[in-house]
């Protein structure tokens, strides 16, 4: 067996094609800068980690090896949308050997530690584990088999937790809730990680991040209450 994988989902990080929301408001080369900022901090905290780390990525025909560190793992995404590549991605994994796959986005760069932990700890017990997000869809998702609760969820919607807990509930699987958390989607976002920079234990955990931040800081008010 070869223990616990981390897949990350992401895109190439190229102007105009990835966060579309926030680019309406911090402009497409400042996104882009952003979400290659992601990439980056997510590259250094956990390819050297005890978990193996594999990005899956799209467009296919990128270069995304390019924007990581040299040997690092990149599998190409494959399905026409986003439920039928997480499943690709985990029925990949799984399919190689690993006892369990821990599934995030890029756009979470600040994902928790103890909640990593937590989600490889659970599944001992549980069948699926998944990460609540502010916006009523999910950040994490993690499993030890390939179960298939993607078909037939409104994917990008506040109804995919909801439609994710009855389908899991339907096949009679077992699913452990993490914290909340949030995925950086719009400008609200950027006010929330904002905070959680300033907070104990990530004043340097993404230096990339907080750089390309503070660049974005005459396009939005990152201290506005909100």
């Amino acid at each position: 067996m070869r223990g616990t994988a981390l897949a990350v989902i992401a895109r190439h990080p190229t102007a105009g094609t990835v966060k579309t929301r926030l680019a309406l408001a911090i402009g497409n080369q400042r996104t882009c800068a952003l979400y290659h900022a992601f990439l980056r901090d997510i590259d250094a905290r956990f390819r050297n980690g005890r978990r193996t780390l594999v990005w899956f990525f799209d467009p296919p025909d990128a270069a995304f090896e390019t924007v990581v560190s040299p040997g690092s793992r990149c599998i190409a995404q494959s399905g026409e949308e986003l439920g039928r590549r997480l499943h690709n991605c985990c029925a990949h994994l799984i399919g190689e050997g690993f006892d369990r796959v821990i599934i995030i986005g890029a756009d979470v760069p600040h994902i928790a530690d103890a909640c990593l932990d937590e989600a490889e700890e659970q599944l001992d017990d549980a069948d699926i584990v998944l990460g609540p997000s502010a916006d009523g869809g999910y950040c994490l998702i993690a499993m030890r088999a390939v179960h298939d609760v993607f078909t037939g969820i409104a994917m990008s919607t506040n109804a995919v937790l909801a439609q994710t807990l009855a389908k899991a509930n339907a096949l009679g699987l077992r699913v452990h809730l993490l914290p909340e958390s949030f995925d950086i989607d719009e400008p609200r976002d950027l006010i929330r990680l904002h905070r959680l920079l300033n907070q104990p234990g990530y004043d340097a955990c993404l230096p990339h991040t907080r750089a390309a931040l503070t660049a974005c800081n005459d396009s939005i008010e990152l201290s506005a209450v909100k």
